[in-house]
């Protein structure tokens, strides 16, 4: 997943002592910290003010130099202060300074809005004589104005003072939806270790019974994940189950539906039928029908593999009970490790002992280094807690990237694993900077033994990463670099990095046990073989979430009940039932951050699909391949559109035939 939004004001992050405490020397946040952050960001408001003010008065000729680039520095200064607004309200340790980056947050985007709907400024833009401008530029402008044109700077001044309005209210209404689901740890207590049955020993150590003997289970990643995976327990497991599908709910439920309106009336505002409409424009798929078309296709070539995968959790289900005639969702997980264990001999939990976090970070980091030409040393930089650490991506003996990995779960920190854009990288003024924020085992003195799944989540997000700093190199125009190309691309690149997590002479490299034992090849091969089992499944389910997306957005929210609609399109689209008095809409962050385009998880991955044959032709290690990639895909960031990246990488359009043999193979 990739945190924030692309859009007029790339996100991006400063790194400021004000807020940010030195790594080594982590003292615990105050009142003082916070204020001084705040005071930070009051001042990059006035400067950023002062500069719109200016431009707004701009007089004489209109050139690249004299309007262009004071534009695209205070680009710059937004991204920089909007996206370290982001971080630290999602991963700060103290409530003070999470408090100070929503307020940040929330005037950023004033000054944002401003910008976008300024008629002078959109004029003086309009009329900058380009002659002798390289295409990079040329490309910079017309995207500027097509912004413009989408933001409504061109409606009357009446309607641009409705959209300013709403704008507002929409950043407090996400960040209120964010951090309701944030804050909202639910639990189900067991009985006794007996109902942990099935877990491996690290985590039973880790949930030992308290002074009742009673055992906490929490919705938090590290404890709901393997518990829906491995515990025999079917009634717990259901249990679990539905608090974790009722965070935030009963709570979110008024910020859904407020965030469903204004979207709504934006799009009405600006001359679309609806928000699915408007929010699709710009992207590769350019309309909602478009999206639905693709929605549907994909769920149709998705059914029949779904019907056998079903059928074979079925068979096993009614080996434990033989009356059963359906496979619930919160039994999904758990039957699938049994049917892998059963047909293909393979127990994940197996893995497990290969897959110690501190070796796991190495190997990426080592991986990815050889595959792309860089090397990676740990930095002295400014870190917002002691679980975080800092590094330096350099080239050539010189620094071209810093990045922070922020990969254990704690109290109030952000729930999920994603990639925060921190600084865009501008030739000559700024280089990169991301963070990677996960929630993974480890960070508590233990070994932090990882499932498969969590190395290919870290090799996901690893990659998301590597795309914002590779696309800042050489780069003039904040709206080009980093990850700035189409919203519905920016999954693809890291959904090709997850192979890499498949492959024995990539695993060899880092997973070792506690004996320094390298991981069996055969048990590699066991894995491989038992991949191909549930694909069906997992593509029809991520096709129900994807309408699900669409769906809220493609109409008017006024009577909407969006409980009904998600269990309508879960009977349309998902093999698994709707289990009652379940809310997971009001859980579903991407209703925020993606809106109507969950859609682009399956399309990225069509396109991943067809760019990883040419590495499975070539050898996943080829270097030369890697660095076309790099150069080819990844480094022009925004200067070109997605579809033409893939084809100067391919030689040709991307294409479906590679997605359609993934799902029928095996």
């Amino acid at each position: 997943m990739l945190a924030g939004f692309l859009g007029l004001l790339a996100v991006s992050c400063g790194s400021s002592r004000s807020a940010l405490q030195s790594g080594g020397d982590v003292k615990v946040p105050n009142q003082t910290e916070a204020s001084t952050y705040r005071a930070e960001c009051e001042q990059a408001i006035l400067e950023a003010r002062e500069s719109l003010s200016t431009l707004e008065k701009h007089e004489g000729d209109a050139t690249v130099e004299s309007v262009l680039r004071p534009y695209n520095d205070l680009l710059r200064l937004l991204s920089n202060q909007e996206g370290k607004a982001s971080l630290l309200r999602n991963v700060h340790p103290d409530k003070q300074v999470r408090e100070a980056a929503d307020w940040c947050e929330q005037e950023l985007a004033k000054v944002g809005t401003d910008l976008e709907l300024s008629h002078p400024i959109f004029e003086v833009v309009s009329r900058v004589d380009l002659k002798g401008a390289d295409p990079r530029t040329r490309r910079f402008h017309t995207l500027l104005l097509r912004d413009y044109r989408r933001a409504g700077v061109d409606k009357s001044a009446e309607v641009r003072e409705k959209i300013k309005k709403l704008q507002q209210e929409l950043v407090k209404v996400g960040q209120d939806f964010g951090q309701n689901i944030r804050s909202d740890v639910r639990e189900i207590w067991l009985e006794s270790a007996e109902e942990l049955a099935g877990l491996p020993q690290d985590y039973r150590d880790k949930h030992l019974p308290n002074k009742e003997g009673k055992i906490r289970i929490t919705t938090d990643y590290p404890d709901y994940i393997p518990f829906m995976t491995f515990a025999k327990n079917d009634l717990r497991r259901k249990e679990l189950y539905k608090v974790f599908r009722n965070r935030a709910w009963p709570k979110n439920d008024a910020s859904l539906k407020r965030m469903l309106e204004i979207r709504y009336e934006l799009a009405n505002l600006l001359g679309f039928q609806d928000w699915a409409d408007y929010v699709t424009e710009d992207k590769m798929i350019r309309t909602a029908e478009a999206a639905q078309d693709f929605i549907d296709k994909a769920s149709a070539l998705a059914k029949p593999r779904a019907e056998q995968d079903m059928q074979e959790l079925l068979d096993r289900l009614k080996q434990i009970e033989p009356e059963a005639v359906s496979v619930g969702d919160w039994q999904k997980a758990y039957l699938e490790e049994l049917v892998k264990r059963d047909k293909y001999k393979f127990d994940s939990q197996q893995l497990r002992p290969y897959f110690q976090y501190k070796r796991v970070q190495q190997g990426i980091l080592d991986l990815t280094a050889r595959m792309f030409g860089v090397r990676f040393r740990k930095a002295q930089l400014p870190v917002w807690h002691e679980s975080v650490e800092a590094f330096e991506m350099l080239e050539g003996g010189r620094v071209i990237g810093r990045f922070y990995l922020d990969m254990h779960p704690r109290e109030e920190k952000y729930k999920h694993a994603a990639a925060f854009p921190l600084k865009v990288g501008m030739e000559g003024a700024q280089i990169p900077e991301a963070a990677l924020v996960c929630n993974f085992p480890g960070g508590d003195g233990s070994a932090g033994l990882m499932d498969h799944n969590n190395v290919e989540t870290f090799l996901h997000e690893f990659g998301h990463l590597l795309h914002h700093l590779f696309a800042g190199k050489g780069q003039q125009w904040v709206t080009q670099s980093g990850i700035a190309t189409e919203w519905d691309f920016v999954e693809a690149p890291s959904q090709l990095l997850e192979e890499w997590a498949w492959e024995f002479e990539v695993l060899k490299t880092f997973a070792k046990n506690a004996a320094d034992e390298v991981i069996p090849e055969e048990l590699v091969s066991k894995l491989r073989r038992s991949r191909d089992f549930g694909k069906g499944l997992f593509v029809s389910h991520q096709m129900y979430y994807a309408a699900l997306s669409l769906g809220f957005y493609d109409r008017d929210p006024k009577d909407l009940d969006t409980t009904a609609l998600a269990v309508e399109l879960q009977a349309k689209y998902s093999p698994f039932a709707y289990v009652d008095g379940t809310h997971f809409q009001v859980s579903f962050g991407h209703l925020f951050g993606y809106s109507a385009t969950y859609y682009t998880y399956m399309w990225s991955l069509v396109i991943a699909h067809d760019l990883f044959d040419s590495f499975q032709s070539a050898g996943l290690l080829n270097t030369d391949l890697c660095r076309k990639y790099r150069t080819k895909v990844l480094e022009p960031g925004g200067s070109k559109d997605a579809a033409d990246l893939v084809k100067d990488f391919l030689g040709r359009p991307f294409e479906f035939a590679a997605f359609e043999a993934w799902l029928s193979k095996g």
